[in-house]
């Protein structure tokens, strides 16, 4: 079992501290809601291209320092955002820690916004990549025509819930009614017997390495504000809404550009099943498959796992630079 105290690993990249070349900031959305975002030039000049990376429920960019030093160094522009509503974008709920939103579409509508203006001020080739919701929503923006990259880049995305035998329509309409029995917002599920802190066996959903892991609970501790427990049930409702959305036929054939999809086959938080169907939907769609040696965050993996992905992002990275 995971210990609070084990160090970080050493590496490239300090995991604990915001790179000298990297600028944090904020970006309005058209309603005036602060968006957190952190920008990061490439090494080479001239650039690659620009990436623009997207984290998951719950998730804040400073998890994803390594990832984002490495497609630096590749001489990337990276930028990362925090999606409204959670880690340094705000929240939208009753109190600090339960993720809430509205709708989907309103997360789709901020990518929308943010992905012309950032277009503009960086280079191309544009690249826009997510992990679980995050793939999730920057799939369905590109389904929807709202943003138009050259490529994706999906690691573990939510297109459907951890497979079980309950069929989405039944535990979609479970969650229709306990948003209607009580307030949306109220969080969908426990989140420890200690308010405040992360169940000791979260890790276990997470990934094999406990540094890594670790490196999380340090940031939110050194920055309380990035902390987030539960969904709503606002959330799960909506979530399955926008997921049978995705997972409908011909639901993804306006998404022309390609696709890389990093997917865990044993995923304990979303459904391997749905990325398979999505990916036979695809036109031009590359799957990575990771057996029962990656858990749901594969870009924060042990080193032996990691390298895989983050190696098949750079192959398919050198590709759309050549394009």
């Amino acid at each position: 079992m995971y210990q609070a105290s084990e160090p970080a690993s050493s590496g490239a990249i300090d995991r604990r501290a915001i790179p000298a070349a990297a600028q944090e900031g904020k970006w309005l959305a058209p309603d005036g809601h602060a968006i957190r975002r952190i920008d990061w030039p490439g090494a080479a000049q001239p650039a690659q291209g620009s990436l623009l990376f997207c984290p998951g429920r719950g998730d804040c960019y400073e998890k994803y320092l390594e990832t984002l030093h490495h497609w630096h160094g590749l001489g990337w522009h990276v930028t990362a955002i925090d999606w409204r509503g959670q880690a340094g974008s705000g929240r939208l709920g009753t109190d600090d820690v339960t993720g809430h939103i509205d709708d989907f579409a309103t997360w789709v509508g901020d990518l929308a916004a943010f992905w012309p203006q950032w277009c503009s001020d960086t280079p191309g080739p544009h690249v826009l990549a997510g992990h679980s919701m995050g793939g999730h929503l920057v799939l369905r923006a590109a389904a929807e025509g709202r943003v138009s990259p050259d490529g994706l880049i999906l690691s573990a995305p939510m297109l459907g819930f951890r497979d079980s035998y309950a069929p989405d329509l039944i535990t979609h309409l479970a969650a229709k009614l306990m948003c209607r029995i009580g307030d949306p917002r109220r969080p969908a599920w426990k989140w420890s017997e200690k308010p405040g802190e992360v169940p000791s066996d979260r890790i276990d959903l997470l990934t094999h390495d406990g540094a890594r892991y670790a490196d999380e609970l340090w940031w939110r501790k050194a920055r309380p504000e990035l902390a987030m427990g539960p969904g709503s049930w606002g959330w799960v409702e909506r979530a399955y809404a926008s997921m049978r959305v995705l997972d409908r036929r011909g639901a993804l054939d306006a998404v022309r550009m390609p696709v890389l999809i990093l997917g865990a086959a044993h995923d304990e938080l979303v459904g391997y099943a749905a990325i398979v169907r999505a990916v036979a939907q695809l036109r031009d769609c590359e799957l990575v498959r990771f057996g029962e040696e990656g858990r749901h965050e594969l870009l924060r993996e042990e080193d032996a796992v990691r390298n895989r992905a983050v190696e098949a992002c750079d192959d398919f990275l050198h590709r759309i630079a050549e394009d």
